[in-house]
């Protein structure tokens, strides 16, 4: 697949204008999406991600548009995850609702940051070392066994605050009050940060430790930088009015981690296939590619995918509402006696 310069530099204008565009907006006014409003912002970038797969496909053929609608609904469903963690992040330090806008959006741009940063490091790697898709797939099967051990989501609804996030609190000082969404402010000629502040370190990083998992998924399912980062830039758009849109409905997504743990999985066993598929690596069959080793089309990694997602998604309403109907009801108070 071979993209000019000029295809990325207008692909990264014209994410990089929408991001101005939705900064300017948050900027403009903190404020409560309405629910309106989010549902016009999803679409639109839900469509735009469909659309962009139909332009590769009319460009570059399906297997390319396969394989970036993959990368994208994966990175999409760990974006979702991440939405999760954040969640909890605004509930433990209390994030007053106009304010939230704001810690997501600079979180999403931290998010794309380092996720561009990790592509770029991960092709560089791919091109140089063949064999680091052994180390991408163990890291995923591992990855995919401790989020499995995590069980139901709302099992452990408590935050546990990262390393950065922890020498942050204990070096720096700050307010117990937020000052609208400044960062920092002086108070007694001290300069002290905010809440606000340690929100946005807490979001960088989660931002960090996703990105560990989400670059060698997306890898997992095409090697071109290319549709890595598109499918990277889709996944993030929208995921602020997404979290506004579906608010306690990501508290019902108990079977999250199942179906991520499942969905990671088999993205990491599908590496592994694919490096003994065209093994070069003298201690693993004599440096010969391996024949029983299948190479999974892509075609089938988009309908597992698809799957897996599904099932998720309704078996964890179905589970939530088969556990409504089995609540007993609350008792009425006898009424006084004459």
């Amino acid at each position: 697949m071979h993209v000019d310069s000029l295809v990325w530099i207008v692909s990264l204008g014209l994410a990089g204008a929408l991001l101005v565009v939705d900064v300017a907006v948050v900027g403009r006014r903190p404020h409560v999406p309405t629910r309106a409003e989010c549902l016009r912002y999803l679409a639109f970038y839900l469509g735009l991600a469909v659309a962009f797969g139909l332009w590769v496909w009319a460009h570059w053929g399906a297997e390319y548009a396969g394989q970036f609608y993959a990368g994208w609904l994966t990175e999409y469903s760990l974006s979702v995850d991440n939405l999760f963690v954040f969640l909890l992040i605004m509930g433990k330090f209390a994030v007053p609702r106009a304010y939230q806008q704001t810690a997501l959006l600079i979180g999403i741009i931290l998010a794309l940051v380092l996720r561009g940063i990790f592509i770029w490091a991960g092709a560089a790697v791919i091109d140089a070392f063949s064999w680091i898709f052994y180390l991408f797939g163990a890291f995923l099967v591992y990855t995919a066994w401790k989020v499995g051990r995590e069980g139901e989501a709302g099992d452990d609804d408590e935050f546990h605050p990262p390393l950065l996030l922890r020498i942050v609190q204990r070096v720096f000082p700050a307010t117990p009050e937020y000052h609208g969404v400044k960062l920092t402010v002086v108070q007694g000629g001290r300069r002290l940060m905010t809440p606000m502040f340690v929100v946005l370190v807490a979001l960088g990083a989660t931002d960090l430790l996703f990105a560990f998992d989400s670059i060698p998924a997306i890898f997992g399912l095409t090697s071109e930088p290319y549709l890595v980062l598109m499918a990277n830039l889709f996944a993030l758009m929208g995921l602020r009015q997404l979290y506004f849109l579906l608010g306690d409905l990501l508290k019902r997504l108990v079977y999250l981690n199942i179906g991520l743990a499942v969905l990671l999985g088999f993205i990491g066993v599908k590496l592994v296939l694919h490096a003994l598929h065209e093994n070069e690596v003298p201690f693993i069959n004599g440096g010969e590619p391996v024949a029983w080793a299948p190479d999974i089309p892509i075609w089938l990694s988009l309908v597992t995918i698809v799957a897996i997602l599904t099932v998720t998604a309704v078996a964890s309403l179905l589970k939530v509402r088969f556990e409504r109907i089995e609540e007993p009801a609350p008792v009425a108070d006898e009424a006084p006696q004459d």
